[in-house]
């Protein structure tokens, strides 16, 4: 097995005690931590003879940190979400470990984060959401966190160097909620120009963000220059090969497409140099690099020999920079475009970097393991990767037996090559335990069995911070009936645009293979439960929120039963049934601030230096999570969410729109059809949204569990 080492620095101790002290205030003088001289990356955690204290000692800040959240959740009761808003809540007295907790690490690389999740979550967060992740990362083992925030600012000195003017390189960036798809060569100039207040806050964040992860023992994957470039630079640098890309998105190509220099470039080693050098003096450098040529967009050529030697020149270049660099590189592409990337494609630009150079995420392992389609990658080391989540998309989903099964294959048949555990999810999402049991299957805990039923116990008692029956039958119920699929590109019917029939487009896919009324068994038992948790709260709100949301395509399914027997009253009803529903769902999701539009337009506003700016970065926002870009492409929708506010002005009033559509063509007696006038004013409709400014509470301070009972009276059966 591929292990990296991780050398903890003498002051990581004080940097968990910080970290305690961020998380349980004062209640943080309990815990002591000890450096233990092991080889073994493991930890113990047991009372301090002498102190009376919970000890916690390990051979690296990620195993000590750890071994503190095995004793948060197995002793404390106490779950840590990845949400800032959320406070820790550890009992009263702490209880004392009545036997040593011992475990250890099963590979050396635990990475997490992808480059979307920069866009469908991350944009606008605050010093405050990213220290609290941070946290929540060290507690899940996590040693490889992606972090390329601010990365614009160091852009911006290298093509100024090269004689670009200022308004030329900030309008090759995209607006904030798109630069993970500028950064990964799909699009240039959307809703560009970006605002230097934004280039310059980023970096002052970047700086905070990599200093932390190191504090906690983390090796930071920085970017690195994959050949994408202005346009214009070919204008300065006259005779130079740049490519123009392959249209990506459904955006405008002559508008927004990318640009890439041919690798065999001597300025591509240029540029690599440049970028690297500021980037380590802005930032710092732990040597590992993500980067990802060719996207989803299609190769300069597609022969062997140009993508052996396209693989070779970029490593090359990343080598001249840095001696010690590794190059990172998703393996998303051979999935994504696999009718183009043949084994013989793949095998010829893995070949091209040496096996101690590159290492691969196998990205979407919870559908398709790619080191079973090439040979283990060739002999080159991977991370086999959970993804999860598609845009940020609000969905129960996930199959923990897979999850359990494929990683212990994986280990099993590639002891040389499988590296580590990674959690790639493009946005967080509503499935924190998913994740969770991913990034654990990296760790073995001594006399706790790993199997997903067993896991799930200890950690549902956790979430509800008591020992309640209630509780562990509903996590049963959903490990046993509910997370039993794997994540697509998925939505509840609520979000997908209207139709008679199906669910409107393939990023809106609302299926699911179990019973709602089970689900809803299990929502019952949580609202019924003897906790006030604010995990317990946030489960509550999440399992209502997918029971109503699954129910509503029996209500759409009744009023279209109407339409089709000419019954006009009844689809009144219908529609009127429908709109309340969609109202019902908002008002459940606003009692929490997890399902909140207003904290996602209220960071957006933040980061405007002027009034304006904030109208720029509230729209940008706005767009990403509906239009996606530019109005009526495939996009559309990709990033719906369940989030107040969203839910009861884009949803519910576009639900509206379509059953006053379909009745007044019943009315008229002629057929409503997918060429009616609505579809054309839809999209006209959609894009006017993202430029309103209307607010939105971040909480609506409603008990969550009161309200959920009144809701399972009121739509029962489901």
């Amino acid at each position: 097995m591929a292990i990296m080492t991780f050398c903890a620095a003498n002051s990581f101790g004080n940097a968990l005690d910080d970290m305690c002290r961020r998380l349980f205030g004062a209640k943080s003088d309990a815990f002591i931590f000890k450096e233990l001289s092991d080889s073994t990356e493991r930890y113990v955690v047991r009372t301090d003879t002498t102190s009376g204290k919970i000890l916690i000692e390990g051979t690296t800040p990620s195993s000590m940190a750890v071994g503190l959240n095995r004793y948060l959740y197995s002793c404390a009761k106490t779950d840590v979400s990845w949400h800032a808003l959320d406070e820790v809540c550890l009992p009263d007295t702490l209880p004392r470990p009545s036997q040593p907790l011992e475990g250890e690490a099963r590979c050396g690389m635990r990475f997490f984060l992808n480059y979307c999740t920069f866009g469908y979550t991350m944009p606008f967060w605050q010093w405050s959401d990213w220290e609290r992740l941070i946290d929540w990362m060290a507690l899940q083992g996590i040693n490889m966190p992606l972090a390329i925030t601010g990365q614009e600012a160091i852009w911006q000195r290298v093509w100024k160097s090269y004689g670009l003017d200022d308004y030329t390189i900030r309008s090759f960036f995209t607006g904030p909620a798109h630069l993970p798809w500028h950064r990964m060569l799909n699009v240039d100039r959307w809703e560009g120009p970006l605002p230097q207040s934004y280039i310059d806050s980023q970096e002052e964040l970047q700086k905070k963000i990599v200093a932390r992860e190191r504090e906690l023992g983390m090796k930071p994957v920085m970017p690195a220059f994959a050949g994408h470039v202005p346009p214009e630079l070919g204008k300065v640098r006259p005779g130079i090969t740049i490519h123009p890309m392959s249209r990506w998105g459904d955006l405008d190509p002559e508008l927004y497409r990318s640009y890439f220099i041919e690798p065999s470039e001597a300025l591509f080693d240029s540029i690599q140099t440049r970028f690297i050098e500021e980037q380590e003096r802005t930032f710092g450098t732990d040597h590992i690099y993500g980067l990802d040529p060719f996207n989803e967009i299609e190769v300069p050529s597609w022969e062997e020999d140009y993508l052996h030697l396209a693989s070779a020149r970029i490593s090359q270049s990343l080598q001249k920079a840095d001696p010690e660099a590794r190059w990172l590189q998703m393996s998303w592409m051979f999935h994504y475009m696999r009718n183009k990337w043949t084994p013989e494609h793949v095998k010829a630009f893995l070949t091209g970097v040496s096996p101690e150079r590159l290492i691969l995420l196998d990205y979407y392992c919870d559908f398709k393991e790619m080191w079973k389609e090439t040979e283990q990658f060739y002999g080159r080391p991977f991370i086999w990767c959970y993804l999860g989540n598609f845009g940020g998309n609000s969905f129960l989903t996930g199959d923990m037996d897979k999850v359990y099964g494929r990683t212990e294959e994986a280990f099993a048949e590639c002891p040389s090559t499988m590296a580590g555990i990674g959690g790639t999810l493009e946005g967080l999402d509503e499935n924190p335990m998913m994740h969770s049991y991913a990034l654990d299957r990296a760790w073995r805990h001594h006399e706790q069995a790993p199997t997903p039923g067993s896991w799930l116990e200890r950690r549902a008692l956790a979430r509800g911070g008591a020992d309640d029956s209630r509780i562990i039958e509903a996590w049963r119920i959903l490990g046993d009936s509910i997370y039993r699929s794997t994540s697509l590109s998925q939505g509840i019917l609520v979000n997908a645009r209207p139709h008679l029939k199906g669910h409107g487009s393939w990023t809106t896919n609302n299926r699911y293979k179990y019973d709602n009324a089970v689900l809803a068994q299990a929502w019952e038992l949580l609202t019924e439960a003897d906790s006030d948790s604010p995990a317990h709260r946030y489960d509550v709100v999440n399992v209502g929120r997918q029971v109503l949301g699954n129910h509503f395509e029996k209500l759409r399914d009744d009023f279209t039963a109407a339409y089709e027997a000419g019954d006009i009253a009844t689809m009144h009803t219908a529609a009127d049934r429908m709109d309340g529903l969609i109202a019902d769902l908002d008002r459940l999701l606003a009692t929490h601030h997890a399902f909140s539009l207003g904290k996602w337009l209220s960071d957006a506003r933040r980061m405007g230096a002027t009034p304006e700016e904030a109208d720029y970065y509230e729209t940008n926002a706005r767009r990403l999570i509906t239009t996606w870009g530019q109005a009526g492409t495939n996009l559309n929708d990709y990033a719906n969410r369940d989030r107040s506010g969203l839910t009861g002005t884009f949803y519910r009033e576009r639900w509206r729109m379509f059953t006053d559509a379909v009745i007044a063509a019943a009315a008229e007696d002629r057929e409503f059809t997918d060429s009616d006038s609505l579809y054309t004013a839809l999209p006209q409709w959609e894009w006017e949204w993202t430029s309103r400014h209307d607010s939105f509470p971040i909480e609506s301070g409603e008990d969550p569990k009161r309200l959920s009972k009144s809701l399972l009276e009121k739509y029962a059966p489901f």
